[in-house]
Formats: structure tokens, sequence, C-alpha cells
């Protein structure tokens, strides 16, 4: 469904376009009071100017009165089977185009200013987990620092990939508060100097749960990190079924499993120091396609490139 749906929001505007024209079509072959009819245009204007805001909504509107306008001037006669005179054609619709594209310009104005009213709120909340995060992680400094850095590693890899805007901006939450977790443990595991124990990891693994746990008490407006928070350490095909891994790991749990994993590879430890990035990468490719999936490595392998790149430039 959520593909259908990035898909649909993808080509919106070749959508709507090829609407309209089998509308037209519809209204020709099977509709007699075709002036009458006219009315059902409102309906995917009025759509376009929810999702595309104002300027795609009174383009969409335009277009449609100049395609039904030549309609009528090819062949004015199929349109006055209810209507006396031509005059009262042209005067009906030049009535319907007025108020199609005026309508088309208030509701989209209307979702552009609840869209900026949302990103800024969006904005602010993101702003205040950065700051809760810091805070959180500010108790070792051996991981200070390290849920800004994987969200920043992450949404670098959904641009990659081409995601949305939406969908990158769940990412980075998602990223920021993947070991929210770890504050229901122990503070002296998390700041432990040494390797973990096996006792030790159990307890550790069990972050992820209680960090969706946390979160779903917040509500709504976190709603769409909590199952990647509760996924991110799957593995990508630990049962040799990349299908249900697919459908049941969400893409930016899958997404930041690798900025995760290049994270803490790079970064230096009490007990180990922390690899380059070349190498970290070339340790995340052996296992491509088992832990990780493959199509996110090949993008992550992109990032890791322009950091080098980037780097290499700066000294």
């Amino acid at each position: 469904m959520n593909t259908i749906k990035s898909l649909i929001l993808r080509y919106f505007e070749p959508i709507l376009v090829v609407t309209i024209i089998l509308i037209l079509l519809f209204i020709d072959i099977f509709v007699i009071n075709k002036a009458a009819f006219l009315y059902f245009y409102f309906l995917p204007v009025l759509i376009a100017g929810y999702y595309i805001g104002k300027r795609g909504a009174t383009l969409t509107a335009t277009m449609t009165v100049l395609i039904v306008t030549f309609r009528i001037l090819i062949s004015p006669t199929t349109f006055i089977a209810y209507i006396k005179t031509s005059f009262d054609l042209y005067f009906q619709v030049v009535v319907w185009g007025g108020f199609l594209i005026l309508s088309s310009y208030v509701v989209g104005k209307l979702y552009e200013e609840k869209e900026a009213q949302y990103q800024n709120l969006r904005q602010s909340y993101v702003g205040v987990i950065e700051i809760l995060v810091k805070y959180i992680e500010s108790v070792d400094k051996y991981t200070k620092g390290h849920s800004v850095r994987v969200a920043d590693i992450a949404i670098d890899i959904a641009m990659s990939m081409g995601l949305s805007r939406e969908d990158c901006e769940n990412v980075k939450v998602a990223a920021l508060l993947h070991d929210v977790g770890k504050i229901d443990i122990s503070m002296d595991l998390i700041k432990k100097a040494a390797s973990l124990t096996k006792e030790e990891r159990e307890v550790m693994s069990t972050h992820t749960e209680r960090g969706a746990n946390i979160l779903s008490k917040v509500g709504n407006i976190l709603s769409e990190a909590v199952p990647i928070v509760l996924a991110h350490h799957e593995y990508f095909n630990k049962n040799n079924n990349v299908k249900e891994k697919k459908e049941s790991v969400p893409l930016g749990a899958r997404i930041i499993a690798v900025a995760d994993t290049y994270d803490a590879m790079i970064t230096d430890r009490p007990y180990r120091k922390g690899k380059l990035p070349w190498q970290a990468l070339e340790e995340i490719e052996k296992f491509s396609g088992s832990q990780f999936d493959p199509e996110i490595v090949e993008a992550f392998r992109i990032v890791v490139n322009k950091y080098m790149e980037r780097e290499h430039v700066s000294v």
C-alpha cells in the first residue's frame, strides 16, 4: 500500500492530466447533458489543490478550462442539448471555468498554509528531539553524538535512494531516536569500558523493544518512528526469505541498520580503535544480502565515497 501511495505521489501530475482527459472522453461518449456534467471536473482539480498547492492546482484548472473550451469550439452542438442558445452555453462555461480556477486557488493556498504550519511544527519537535538525544548521550563520552551522526548518515542514504522529503524526515527522526530505549537500561552497562559479555549483550539488545515501547506512549506524532526503532537491528536475510523481510522490516529500519553499524565501526572505543571509512564500507559490503539490504548498501557506498572525497579535498 505504501509503495502504491509513493508511486501515485511521485507521478501525480501526469496521472492527473490523464484523469482529466479520461473524464472528457467519458462525458463525450456516455453523457447526454454534457454541460451539466462539467462540474465533475471540480473533483480532480480540488484534489490537485490538496496535493500540489495553489500553483499546480490553478494550472490544472486553467488547462481543464482550455481543453473543454477547445472541445466546445470544435462541436458546440453536442453541448446544447438542454441549453436554448449558444450564448447560454458560453456564459455557463465562463461561470464554471471561473469558479473552477478560483476554487483550485483557494484550496491550494489553504493546503500550502497547512503544509507550512506542519513543517514548522515538525522542525520544532525534531529540534527538541536532538536536544534530548544529546543530553541522554552526554553521560557516555564514547557514544556522545552517535544518534545525531547516524541520523545524518541515514538521511544521506535516503536522499541518495531518491526517497521523498517526508520519508527522509521520518528516517531522520527514527535515527535520532533509535537508541532511546537505552535510557531504560543500567547506565553502568552503557558506560562499560570493556566489551560486553553474552548476558550483557542480551540485555542491551532489548533496547529496541524498550525504545519502541517508550515512543508508542508519545502518541501519533512519533508513530512513524516506532516500527523503525523496533526493527533497526533485524537482519535483512537471516532466514533466506528476502521478500518476507522487505515486507516485515521497514525501509527506514534497513537504512538505519547500515548507518548505525558504520558509525559504530568508525568510532573509537576503549577496547578498540575505530576503522577508517573505506575499511568500514568493505566490512558492511561483506554482509550485503545477509545482514544488510543490498540496495541500501549500494546507495551507502555512494554516500561514503562522497564523504571520503570531501575529506580528501578538505585535507
